[in-house]
């Protein structure tokens, strides 16, 4: 349930209100289902959070899609992650030091590992900074405590 309260704290802005996570993959991206019933996805990486299924039903016909399975296991992104990282640590997933959007590239120095609770809610306090700025705005990131 902390994961779902993770969820809820940094992703709960798009709309999403978490009662169950229902799949995940090694770079943190998540299948959650909502509160009255729809599927959405995660996506750390891409600093998205979005409805993919309204029913159980749909996100089973979701599941059976060559092109979303591709993008969901992206194994060439993993086995870049392995070869670079190693395996992951129990809790822990792969992930981009700087998201997508923000010009960071899917592999090389940009992967790191880290517990898979930090990477979603710093995706999701990042995504919420960033959502309403206009195309190819100018963001500077800044680390505090």
């Amino acid at each position: 349930m902390e994961l779902v309260a993770t969820i809820k704290a940094a992703w709960g802005w798009v709309g999403l209100e978490p009662v169950q996570v229902v799949g995940d993959n090694p770079f943190g991206n998540l299948i959650i289902k909502d509160a009255v019933g729809k599927y959405w996805r995660l996506c750390p990486e891409d600093l998205c959070c979005k409805v993919i299924a309204n029913d159980r039903g749909e996100l089973d016909t979701l599941s059976q899609d060559q092109q979303f399975l591709h993008d969901w296991y992206a194994a060439a992104l993993v086995d870049s992650a392995i070869a670079t990282l190693g395996p992951l640590k129990p809790g822990y997933r792969y992930g981009l030091k700087i998201p997508a959007p923000l010009g960071g590239e899917y592999g090389g120095s940009n992967l790191a590992s880290l517990p898979l609770g930090e990477l979603i809610a710093a995706s999701g306090h990042i995504a919420e900074q960033v959502a309403h700025l206009p195309p190819r705005a100018n963001v500077k990131l800044t680390v505090t405590d």
